[in-house]
């Protein structure tokens, strides 16, 4: 048995969905228009509810990043398409990570033999 059919139920019942981690930075005219973030935010969770995501947690973060989202979506196809509609905004340069959940790490490490 995969990890997806072992570990794909929470207590919900529900299949577990993909998740991503995306880091974001202020392009130019994004950190220009900084103070009309919070409305573009709110279109982002928009756009990925439309097409079958939803985030999990946004933050405002300092460092080498200026936002940090965790987002599930249907496949790794919908979440390309989202990230590059985000880009295509021109507000944000973006670098998206999969994450595997606790049950496929595990799995995947006692693969190696």
């Amino acid at each position: 048995m995969n990890w997806r059919r072992r570990a794909g139920r929470q207590s919900t019942g529900r299949n577990v969905v993909p998740t991503y981690i995306l880091l974001a930075n202020w392009t130019e005219q994004g950190a220009r228009q900084v103070k009309d973030s919070p409305k573009r935010v709110d279109t982002a969770k928009k756009a990925l509810k439309d097409v079958g995501g939803d985030f999990k947690a946004i933050y405002l973060t300092m460092g080498d990043c200026d936002l940090v989202a965790i987002y599930e979506a249907p496949d790794d196809a919908v979440a390309a398409r989202f990230t590059m509609q985000l880009g295509m905004l021109g507000n944000v340069r973006t670098r998206t990570m999969k994450a595997f959940p606790e049950a496929a790490f595990r799995e995947i490490i006692a693969s190696l033999g």
